[in-house]
Formats: structure tokens, sequence, C-alpha cells
């Protein structure tokens, strides 16, 4: 949506003030834990832009709370598989052999909106270091969310998405659907019904850069907006608009528990039939 856009459809300015009312009155509350994927042109018009949006999800947690983002950068990757563009066979190697080495600080995001490519840049922000899924954290459990990120299975248990987990965090889809829910990967890993493909990315290793290989899940989100509406029969799905944007927000760990059994389940009876 073009900027002109995004104001034409704006029955107002939605102030930074404005948004921490509409988060706590979402949920969002001081000390969570809190994974936010965002759209910036559902929200409608916001003076400030995206600096505004993340200076109100920073109050309206406070810092006894934790903001965390993704901040993958797919093209980070080994470019054989690449569909979106994809990459002339003839240039595959040239790109292993080029491409930088992955930098937290300097590696931008890849289709993650510009609020994640702004907050992975801001004063007190951790990144983990893997190339190709990386989060960003801000606030008490920044520092350990974002620690000892394994570079196999990215999303899996030595992933930032494990330790949300186990620090009972919530998820906050501003203005995106279950599609972009990065918890519902840790589902795949922990159900263990997705293949293993071969990945690569380059990395910097005893000071030198080198084109490392590793194995991952092959990730695949189309089920997930199924899961999502699955999910939403059952538990509780706190649902409410923040500007424009149509916003969920619900406990993690549940929707990972309920995505990892509705996976299996899935599995079984396509085996079944």
């Amino acid at each position: 949506m073009t900027e002109t856009a995004v104001m034409q459809n704006s029955p107002h300015p939605f102030t930074k003030t404005m948004l921490i009312e509409q988060l706590h009155a979402l949920g969002v509350q001081p000390g969570l834990v809190l994974l936010v994927h965002s759209s910036l042109s559902q929200i409608g018009y916001v003076p400030g832009g995206p600096v505004s949006v993340i200076q109100a999800l920073q109050e309206a947690l406070t810092p006894a709370g934790t903001l965390v983002m993704p901040t993958h950068s797919s093209d980070y990757s080994d470019p054989a598989p690449w569909q979106h563009p994809p990459a002339p066979e003839a240039w595959h190697q040239i790109i292993r052999d080029t491409m930088p080495a992955f930098d937290p600080q300097l590696t931008p995001t890849r289709g993650m909106g510009v609020i994640p490519e702004l907050f992975r840049t801001w004063p007190g922000v951790f990144r983990s270091h893997h190339p190709q899924v990386s989060f960003a954290a801000w606030g008490r459990h920044a520092a350990a969310i974002t620690a000892d990120h394994q570079l196999e299975f990215g999303m899996g248990e030595q992933s930032p998405l494990a330790r949300i987990y186990e620090l009972d965090g919530f998820v906050l889809l501003l203005g995106v659907g279950y599609g972009n829910n990065t918890s519902f990967h840790l589902a795949e890993v922990r159900a263990g019904v997705r293949p293993t493909v071969p990945q690569g990315a380059p990395i910097w290793r005893n000071g030198r850069r080198v084109w490392q290989q590793y194995q991952d899940v092959d990730y695949d989100d189309e089920p997930f907006a199924h899961i999502g509406a699955d999910f939403e029969q059952i538990h509780s799905v706190q649902i409410g608009k923040i500007g424009l944007a149509e916003c969920r927000l619900f406990h993690q760990k549940t929707a990972v528990d309920f995505a990892t059994s509705w996976l299996v389940q899935a599995k079984n009876r396509r085996e079944s039939s």
C-alpha cells in the first residue's frame, strides 16, 4: 500500500499515545515477553511511522518486559533453491564465494517490513547470529533470548522461539495473519513432520569468512492459516484493533503445543488414508 493510500484511508492520525492505549486494551501489559509480527501500512497513518510504533510497544511493555521481532534475511542462504526470484545456475557458486558474511549489525532484513528493519538497529537491541532466521530483542530478557542461536534447525530448540516458549511469552500479530506466525515453525520442528534439507550461508568462523553448510527443516507455512483458525476455536485469542490493523494476541506456548499436535495428527491422517 502506498503512503498516499495509507493517509487517505486513515480517518485521523494514529498517535503513539493512541497506540499505547490500544495495546493495553488488547492485553499487552508491562513485563510481558512479546514476539511481534507486524505490517506498518495496515495500522494506518502514524506520525513518526515505525519509530512511533516501536516506542509504543516499548512503553506498553516497559523495560521490565521484552520485545522480540523476527529479523530474517532469507537471501543469506544457498541460492540453488531460490524461487522469488530464482538465481541462474551459473551464478550459484559466484554467490556462495562472494556474498559478505552475515553481520548482525550490518545485514539487513528481507521481506520483514520497515518495523523490524528499524528495530534491529535500535539502541539496546540484541540480534541473534543466525544468518537466515535471526531474531532481535529489547528489554529484560533480550540477551538471553538471542544468545546461542544455533545454525542447524534455526527455528527449533536452540532458537529464540524456544527461549520465548520457556519464558511463557506471548505473540502479537499486528496487522498480519497466522501465515506470518514464526512460532508455528517451532511446532514443525517438534512435530518432526517435515523433511530436512541442506542449507548454507556465509558466516564468520575463527576470524575468516566461510561458506558454512548445515541442515535445517524444509519449513512450510502453507497450513498455518488453517492451524490458526482451528486454534481460535479452542483457545483464547484476544482480537482487536491497533490503529486500523486487526490484531491477535495469544500465549505462545499454548499455540506451539496446539500446532505440534495438529501437525502430527494431520500427518497421521494422510498416512492412514
